[in-house]
């Protein structure tokens, strides 16, 4: 009896352990889906000739064109009905805007022109959907990097980051620390591609013994991903400005 009832502590402390393994998965799960949720559109109108969709924030607005509706398609939502136009337009007020807003706008249209002619990628409503998921992808990568910029602008200095400035669609970062007897510029080149792609950047010295070869040995082992930009900045605080250098 002794050794049932051992043993059945010990099948109840295995599904125990189970059951926290996979608390812990469903928990890792379901934080991978909130940071992959790419549904970054709205529909504001649709009709029997057009359908209005706008991303982030109604700051870019996508117009599509409809042909006639197909024979016995009385809603206009066959997927073969043809598209005969395919239009975006930027609705953000760049001169009241914030400069972290004005560089995503920038990425997300670099994106949307380097596609050639939209109207040829989806001819019919049933690509529309991926059109959607394509430009919301990249909506999203590139909202979730304006975030990025403002939260370096407002503590920044926790990271030794004198300065954040965007200029056109590059950052340039100013970084002192008397600590390490360190202050120099560095610049990166963004692009609808981020965060998955390693940044160019260049680096101009002003004073102190952290030059190019430290900074680049830093970026290196700083891997592409979500929240690049804000790990790219820990790091080099980290490994380069730290009280300990």
């Amino acid at each position: 009896l002794c050794r049932e009832l051992a043993g059945l502590e010990a099948e109840n402390e295995q599904m125990l352990v189970q059951m926290e393994q996979l608390k812990e998965k469903e928990r890792s799960c379901r934080e991978l889906v909130e940071a992959y949720d790419f549904t970054e559109w709205e529909i504001t109108e649709w009709s029997e000739q057009q359908a209005v969709f706008s991303f982030l924030y109604d700051a870019v607005e996508l117009t599509v064109g409809f042909g006639p509706p197909v024979d016995g398609d009385d809603f206009g939502e066959d997927p073969s009905r043809t598209i005969v136009s395919l239009n975006f337009e930027s609705l953000l007020d760049e001169e009241k805007a914030p400069p972290s807003s004005c560089l995503v706008q920038r990425l997300i249209f670099q994106f949307i022109e380097s596609q050639g002619c939209w109207q040829e990628r989806c001819p019919t409503l049933g690509c529309l959907s991926q059109v959607l998921h394509d430009v919301s992808l990249v909506v999203s990568r590139c909202k979730v990097l304006g975030e990025e910029i403002e939260f370096l602008e407002r503590w920044g200095g926790k990271f030794n980051l004198l300065k954040t400035e965007v200029s056109d669609t590059g950052l340039k970062l100013l970084f002192s620390a008397s600590t390490a007897f360190a202050k120099f510029e560095l610049t990166l080149a963004l692009s609808a591609n981020y965060p998955s792609a390693p940044l160019p950047f260049s680096i101009q010295k002003c004073i102190g013994n952290v030059g190019e070869e430290e900074i680049s040995a830093v970026l290196s082992q700083v891997p592409v991903g979500h929240h690049y930009l804000r790990r790219i900045v820990s790091s080099i605080h980290q490994n380069l400005l730290g009280d300990a250098r």
